[in-house]
């Protein structure tokens, strides 16, 4: 099974290592010793910590859709001309850019500071892992 080092750990969670070994000692997360001694996390067991802590803000625009990737944030910046416009939304810490015409962003009533949802509807989602990182 993977695992992860406190460090890596603390930085998956957007934590400290202290929060992540205060966690250990609570029983929120089990550790055990690698063969140096190091403490280790099992990364399914962080991964399903991660899921059930995230702080999701409620999704303002309440609407049924199929599109399963929905990121609400706020928007950080417009970059506009004429026709089209640049609009970035930073969504907890997750930077999302969308290209869109400028009668949209009008019509949307973006600017700067607005509550947004980006939704993403994507039939090609590339997943990347760093190399010698393959888990059997």
């Amino acid at each position: 099974m993977p695992s992860l080092r406190v460090a890596e750990a603390a930085r998956f969670l957007g934590v400290s290592d202290d929060t992540v070994r205060r966690w250990i000692e609570n029983g929120t997360l089990t550790g055990r010793r690698d063969a140096s001694g190091r403490q280790i996390i099992d990364s399914l067991e962080l991964a399903q910590l991660a899921r059930r802590q995230a702080q999701l803000p409620d999704d303002p625009t309440e609407i049924s859709s199929s599109a399963r990737n929905r990121f609400v944030g706020l928007v950080t910046e417009i970059v506009m001309d004429k026709v089209m416009a640049q609009v970035e939304l930073q969504c907890g810490p997750f930077r999302v850019v969308s290209l869109m015409s400028s009668e949209a962003v009008r019509e949307l009533g973006l600017e700067p500071g607005s509550t947004a949802t980006a939704v993403v509807k994507a039939t090609n989602v590339i997943v990347e892992m760093p190399p010698g990182k393959k888990h059997p």
